[in-house]
């Protein structure tokens, strides 16, 4: 096939292709020792040599101070969602959460079994359309939540809020596409199968001095001082998530590292945005003050569609752009439309693609 394919899934999604060969190549033969990756104990000077180079790699790009530990861990950013209450608060303080979309949500309701949860602004009654930025902390709470990039919904937090002890924030979308000030958050986590790996593993960054203040019993794989202490090896890791997150991390440093993707992502992004702003058929659903650069929703413009045209439309333009070589375009049900997820891997000619296909679709129905 000699068409370019560009993958605009929201995740698991498009990697970089220097990164998936290497790991391809890897699964034969890691390190040079006739040994598949897939077969080698993660006890082997190789894997843990790996697993601390790419600990080393992710300090630099997001320069984490050495007050903060990483951890490799599996079950998710969903896992986080009770592990960070478990280990940051007792059960009888109150936490803080923004609600701004479905994962953030999620987070609330696993919180709510671990503690007093305040939720301090939510954008549901919206359809979690803009991020909803005023709003009261509690005088006592352990920490803030916020969900940095809400991937359904297309919207982000420009700038972060500022938190009355620390901050705590989900980055599974949008972690190392933006520079960052660490030390601005307690913790961070984030699913790795956006802009860092495939799924499997998550990465946690936690500031030291915040752990063991809590007055619970926690079961020892839940603690993140049982991986702090065995540096995430307590257990089996996902080595080969790990592994490509290395690469990925590696392909990203000669790139230009953080600074550099995100003058690229921004380009992306406006040069999407401009389109559906300019078009009469497309339209963007985020508040353009809140709008992500990693995940753009749209739908059509109902000035110009009639309803009863846009469920055929919406199938004659998915099948228009995958025929283009445009593929996982489909938006999430709970918005309707398309969803174009345009990761640190994307490169801007599959932007130019599709904002070709825009222009070509809309001339065939306008």
């Amino acid at each position: 096939m000699n068409q370019n394919i560009y993958n605009f899934s929201a995740g698991p999604s498009v990697l970089p292709k220097e990164a998936t060969k290497q790991a391809a190549e890897a699964i034969l033969n890691f390190a040079n020792t006739g040994v598949g990756i897939l077969e080698m104990s993660h006890r082997t000077p190789p894997i843990e040599n790996m697993v601390a180079q790419t600990d080393s790699l992710l300090r630099e790009l997001l320069q984490i101070p050495d007050s903060y530990e990483i951890l490799f861990l599996g079950g998710g950013a969903s896992l986080q969602f009770s592990m960070v209450p478990l280990n940051l608060c007792s059960s009888d303080d109150t936490v803080d959460y923004t609600d701004t979309g479905v994962w953030a949500a999620k987070a609330i309701k696993e919180a709510k079994q671990l503690a007093h949860v305040n939720v301090v602004s939510s954008s549901k009654e919206s359809i979690y359309s803009y991020i909803p930025k005023d709003f009261n902390q509690s005088a006592k709470a352990t920490y803030l939540h916020v969900t940095s990039n809400n991937t359904i919904y297309g919207t982000q937090w420009k700038t972060f809020p500022k938190a009355n002890t620390y901050l705590v924030s989900d980055m599974s979308s949008d972690i190392l596409s933006r520079k960052i000030n660490v030390s601005d958050f307690g913790l961070i986590y984030a699913g790795a199968q956006k802009n860092m790996s495939c799924a499997g593993v998550t990465v946690v960054i936690v500031r030291k001095d915040i752990l063991g203040k809590t007055n619970r019993i926690v079961p020892t794989m839940l603690q993140y001082q049982t991986h702090i202490e065995a540096k995430s090896m307590f257990n089996t890791p996902p080595v080969f998530p790990i592994y490509v997150m290395n690469r990925t991390l590696n392909w990203l440093q000669e790139n230009g590292g953080v600074e550099n993707i995100e003058k690229i992502n921004i380009e992306k992004s406006n040069l999407l945005y401009e389109a559906l702003d300019q078009s009469k058929l497309f339209m963007g659903t985020a508040a353009k003050e809140d709008r992500s650069t990693m995940n753009v929703p749209f739908v059509f413009n109902k000035e110009n569609v009639s309803e009863n045209q846009i469920q055929s439309l919406e199938k004659d333009f998915l099948n228009f752009t995958t025929e283009q070589g445009l593929v996982q375009l489909k938006g999430h049900r709970s918005v309707g439309g398309f969803r174009a997820s345009i990761y640190n891997a994307m490169p801007i000619d599959g932007i130019k693609a599709l904002v070709q296909a825009l222009e070509d679709f809309e001339k065939k129905v306008i």
